[in-house]
């Protein structure tokens, strides 16, 4: 039997959850594209993230976002990694709502921390406190992620491949997410 996805995978949380690799991970399992909003919008810029914060501005990024988004939504189903404050613009909860179904990758900050402390490509922990920052952004994001349709913990110890089987297995929890039929 094989799993047919119903509706585009909007994976959403904070910075080094693991949206990415576990986002590859789910499509790769049910045969779908996958799609990193970050680095969609770094080939079409030919900048990193950083890059275009630092020349554009985190306001002309965040528009960028939403446009690229919008694009994912309207095409054939698949799997989108979305940066951490693409869901804290209320268009695209709403638009995810509609086209697509979220689901927040949550862990824990020290998890976070552990995953991001060392990578210099996170212009918002470019500050005096990254931790801090770290902290500060979790407090002020968690109750928007919370907004998301679906939740699987990412845990430290857990593989890629367990968080992304915990992932398949939260999409099954819904008749109108995953479909089976004979492969």
């Amino acid at each position: 039997m094989t799993l047919t996805l119903q509706k585009t995978l909007i994976l959403v949380g904070m910075m080094g959850a693991g949206k990415t690799a576990v986002g590859k991970a789910v499509a790769a399992s049910l045969a779908v594209p996958f799609h990193d909003s970050d680095e969609e919008i770094e080939r079409a810029a030919n900048r990193t993230i950083a890059e275009i914060f630092a020349r554009d501005g985190e306001a002309f990024f965040r528009q960028r976002e939403s446009l690229l988004i919008a694009r994912l939504l309207e095409g054939d189903c698949g799997v989108v990694s979305v940066g951490g404050g693409a869901f804290l613009e209320r268009q695209n909860r709403a638009l995810i709502r509609d086209k697509g179904v979220s689901l927040w990758l949550r862990a824990d900050p020290l998890l976070l921390w552990s995953r991001v402390r060392h990578k210099d490509t996170r212009p918002l922990l470019r500050t005096a406190d990254p931790f801090g920052t770290l902290l500060r952004l979790h407090k002020q994001r968690a109750p928007v992620y919370a907004e998301a349709e679906l939740v699987v913990d990412a845990q430290a110890g857990h593989s890629v491949a367990d968080t992304a089987a915990a992932v398949i297995r939260t999409l099954r929890t819904r008749d109108d997410l995953l479909r089976e039929g004979a492969g």
